[in-house]
């Protein structure tokens, strides 16, 4: 391991892209989910679009610092049920341990829009 390390500190090898590869690099490129991270904003819209359509929930309560429990009345089941829409509606998976830690529209927010893949 120690030799490995000694020689890629002085092996330079030159990159250039083969001309026949160019095309590819745009594409490749463009689907890249880090160049079009959600703005906060559309965080925001879309985290209270999804507690708004969940059945249990008035819409006319919800905005961006309600808890889901003592603000909503729902109860641990909702809460998971609310994290598992997010997680469709982002296109992501939330780790059960960070899962269970989102328990307001405003820890939905706040992880989600600094979740590097929520698409």
């Amino acid at each position: 391991m120690a030799l490995r390390a000694a020689i890629l500190r002085h092996v330079r090898v030159p990159l250039q892209a083969s001309p026949k590869l160019q095309p590819w690099n745009g594409f490749i490129r463009s689907m890249s989910s880090h160049d079009d991270h959600l703005t906060k904003e559309e965080v925001v819209d879309r985290v209270l679009s999804v507690v708004k359509d969940f059945p249990k929930v008035d819409p006319s309560k919800v905005t961006p610092e309600v808890h889901f429990q003592k603000d909503l009345g729902l109860d641990s089941l909702d809460n998971v049920e609310i994290v598992m829409a997010l997680e469709e509606e982002f296109k992501l998976e939330i780790p059960d341990k960070e899962a269970d830690k989102i328990d307001s529209c405003h820890l939905a927010i706040e992880y989600i829009a600094n979740h590097p893949m929520a698409g």
